[in-house]
């Protein structure tokens, strides 16, 4: 799509994905987009020199992100939002890094059903939130909120989640808000899938099916379409709290929303 002007397929897969996840490795580019580690290197270090994007170090390992600083950032950002909506919807999920943590690994399907279980009783508990949402257009919405929930228990395996509370945007503003969201454990299948309920509880918007992916998190089997735009989802729970992100990108969107459950 983009080969004309990136030079090659390689360099259009690794700017997506810069644009997707905010920053990459070159060893993780190799894993994930299936790419030999040395065209990798060699499209990186060109990158950089032409000051496209910058390097920096977390321990030994070399991480990649875009130069602010770079003058054309902004329309280079939107041609490649252009190009990830364009893609096929088989292909947007391999550009979406779950971020792991330290974990052990899942070893059966058993596991899977122990790890829910415990996110199941996670989320009964929930009685507050609070959110920071953040946008690279800038007709989009920037700024932090904070509300009670409400937890309604249908039956053994539906809960619904009813939000109210108030945003407050980077310029001052504030917002009140509601929200009801429906959450759905399926144990034959082993997943929690999650919709909107904003057109009522007859007419949900479907996000994404979650299923464990270490110990502590969930993640989005695959990227869910609504109105062209794409979205992905990951939690992360512990004792204390839960943590949701959000990342949303589409013709008029490119976000990006923590939720905090607690």
């Amino acid at each position: 799509m983009l080969e004309v002007l990136c030079g090659n397929k390689s360099v259009q897969r690794i700017l997506i994905f810069l644009f997707v996840n905010g920053r990459c490795y070159g060893t993780q580019l190799h894993r994930l987009l299936r790419i030999p580690l040395t065209p990798i290197q060699k499209a990186l270090l060109r990158l950089e020199k032409g000051g496209l994007i910058v390097s920096y170090y977390e321990g030994k390992t070399r991480y990649y992100q875009f130069n602010p600083a770079y003058p054309l950032i902004a329309e280079v950002e939107l041609l490649l939002k252009k190009a990830y909506t364009l893609l096929p919807a088989h292909e947007k999920k391999d550009y979406y890094v779950v971020k792991e943590d330290s974990s052990i690994r899942l070893a059966n399907q058993e596991n899977k059903i122990q790890i829910l279980l415990a996110f199941w009783e996670k989320l009964l508990k929930v009685a507050q939130l609070t959110f920071n949402a953040k946008s690279r257009e800038e007709s989009g919405w920037n700024g932090k909120g904070k509300g009670d929930v409400v937890v309604v228990k249908e039956n053994n395996n539906t809960l619904i989640f009813n939000e109210k509370g108030s945003w407050h945007g980077k310029l001052g503003d504030e917002v009140n808000f509601t929200n009801v969201f429906r959450w759905t454990f399926d144990r034959h299948i082993g997943v929690i899938s999650l919709e909107h309920l904003r057109r009522g509880p007859d007419h949900p918007v479907f996000l994404f099916h979650l299923a464990p992916t270490s110990k502590h998190s969930l993640t989005s089997v695959d990227s869910h379409l609504c109105d062209g735009d794409t979205y992905f989802g990951q939690i992360h729970f512990d004792r204390f709290s839960l943590r949701l992100n959000w990342r949303v990108i589409g013709p008029k969107k490119n976000e990006e929303i923590d939720y905090y459950y607690f």
